[in-house]
C-alpha cells in the first residue's frame, strides 16, 4: 500500500469504485452483501454507500425479500435517473446517437440515413453534432445528467483517441475529431459492449468479437480487458488475406477477407445490389426463403470467415468467437461453413461448437458500447465524477 498524504484519499476513491461495481454487477444488493463481496467491513461499506447515495449514483429500493438468515437489509441499486453515457456512431450509410443510464438501459436513441462515403468529415461531424445535441437534450428532460461522449468510427483510431488515422470506407485520413468526444474503433466498442452487456449464460472474458458491415472488424478481449496492440490498431481482421491473388481491396492489398465476406461482396454474390434500399433485409429474407444464390453467397462468406479466424484462434487460443453486428442476424447461414473451417483448421481439431457464440446485442452493440463506456468511467471513479459534476 502506498504511503504518503495522498494514499488515504486514493484508497477511498478505489473503495468507492469497488462498491459501485459490486452494485452494478448484481443489480440489487444489500449493504451486507456488498461488504461480503468486496471484503470490507460493514461499517466502511455503509459509509461508502452513503457517499454514493449522496452523489446520486445509487438509490435505495426498500427492504429485500426474506430468505436469508438475519434481519432483512435494504436493497441498493444504480440510479436510473443519475449520470448517463452518450454514444454516437458514424457509419458508411447512417449516423446514430443514444443515451444509456447507469444500468445500461437505452433511454434515448436517434438515427438518420446518411451517405457518408467520401463526404467531407466536417459535414458529417456537423450533422452528427446536431443529432447528439437532440439526444442530450431529451436525456436531460428525463432527469439524466450526461457524463461523457464516445464516438464510434469504422477505421483506425490513434492512441490520442482524437484522430481517425484511416477509415477507407469513409475516405477519411488523419481526421481530428474536436473535443469533448473521445473516439474509438467500432469493433472495439462492439466487443466492450459484449463484455459488459452481452448477458451470455457463461461468463466470457477471453474472446474474439467479429462484426461486419461494409468493412469487417474484430476486437480481442483478454482476461476482461481490450487488447489494442502497440499502435492501437489491433483487430483489422477484414484485411487478413484469404486468397493472396484475389481482387484488390480498398486498403491496397489483394485477397483480403473483406473482398469475400464484407457486406457489399456478399450482396453482389447473392444477386442483390448494395445500393438497393434495405439490401441486408432482402438478403436475410432471401436466405430465409431458401434462395440458392443467397445461401451460396452466405456459405462462401462463412468459409472465408473460418479461414481468417482459424489463424487467429490458433495464435490466441480464445475462450470463444462472438459474431456481432449484422453478422448476428445472418449467423444461421454463415455458421455451418464457418464452423467447418474452424474444425478443420484449428490445431487441436476439437473446436467446440459452443465456443462460436452469437451476440444478443446485434447491430446495436457498437452504439451501446460507445454510450456505456462513459458509464464505466463513472463507475471506475465515482468520486472523480461527483467532483467534476459539482463544479460544472
Amino acid at each position: 500500500m502506498p504511503k504518503g498524504p495522498g494514499s488515504q484519499s486514493g484508497l477511498r476513491r478505489h473503495n468507492l469504485a469497488l462498491v459501485a461495481h459490486a452494485v452494478a454487477a448484481r443489480g440489487e444488493i444489500s449493504r451486507a452483501a456488498v461488504a461480503a463481496e468486496v471484503g470490507l467491513t460493514r461499517a466502511t461499506v455503509s459509509t461508502l454507500v452513503d457517499e454514493l447515495l449522496g452523489a446520486g449514483l445509487l438509490v435505495e429500493l426498500g427492504t429485500q425479500r426474506p430468505g436469508t438468515v438475519g434481519r432483512p437489509g435494504t436493497a441498493l441499486a444504480l440510479n436510473d435517473s443519475g449520470p448517463a453515457g452518450i454514444g454516437a456512431e458514424v457509419g458508411v450509410d447512417h449516423l446514430a446517437a443514444c443515451a444509456v443510464d447507469l444500468r445500461g438501459a437505452v433511454r434515448v436513441r436517434a438515427s438518420v440515413e446518411a451517405h457518408n462515403r467520401d463526404r467531407p468529415p466536417t459535414d458529417v461531424l456537423r450533422e452528427l453534432t446536431a443529432l447528439i445535441g437532440d439526444v442530450q437534450a431529451e436525456a436531460e428532460s428525463l432527469g439524466l445528467r450526461p457524463a461523457g461522449l464516445t464516438l464510434a468510427v469504422p477505421g483506425l483510431v490513434g492512441r490520442d483517441r482524437r484522430t481517425v488515422v484511416r477509415a477507407p470506407n469513409l475516405g477519411w485520413e488523419n481526421v481530428l475529431v474536436p473535443a469533448p468526444a473521445g473516439i474509438d474503433n467500432e469493433a472495439n466498442l462492439g466487443a466492450l459492449a459484449e463484455l459488459w452487456l452481452g448477458g451470455h449464460d457463461t461468463a466470457v472474458t477471453d474472446f474474439i468479437h467479429v462484426s461486419a458491415e461494409i468493412g469487417i472488424g474484430a476486437a480481442l478481449i483478454v482476461d476482461g480487458q481490450l487488447f489494442r496492440g502497440a499502435r492501437g490498431f489491433a483487430g483489422e481482421l477484414g484485411h487478413v488475406p484469404v486468397h493472396p491473388n484475389g481482387p484488390r481491396c480498398s486498403c491496397g492489398a489483394r485477397g483480403c477477407l473483406e473482398q469475400y465476406a464484407g457486406e457489399e461482396a456478399v450482396l453482389r454474390a447473392a444477386g442483390i445490389s448494395p445500393e438497393q434500399p434495405g439490401a441486408l433485409k432482402s438478403l436475410h429474407a432471401a436466405a430465409a426463403d431458401g434462395d440458392p444464390a443467397a445461401l451460396k453467397a452466405l456459405a462462401a462468406a462463412g468459409q472465408a470467415f473460418g479461414i481468417a479466424l482459424s489463424g487467429a484462434v490458433n495464435l490466441l487460443d480464445p475462450q470463444a468467437v462472438v459474431l456481432g453486428g449484422p453478422l448476428a442476424e445472418l449467423a444461421p447461414w454463415l455458421r455451418p461453413s464457418l464452423e467447418r473451417e474452424l474444425t478443420q483448421r484449428v490445431t487441436d481439431r476439437q473446436w467446440p461448437a459452443e465456443a462460436l457464440l452469437v451476440s444478443r446485442l446485434g447491430r446495436d452493440g457498437v452504439l451501446l458500447g460507445a454510450a456505456y463506456s462513459a458509464v464505466r468511467a463513472v463507475l471506475d471513479d465515482p468520486q472523480g465524477w461527483a467532483q467534476a459534476f459539482s463544479t460544472a
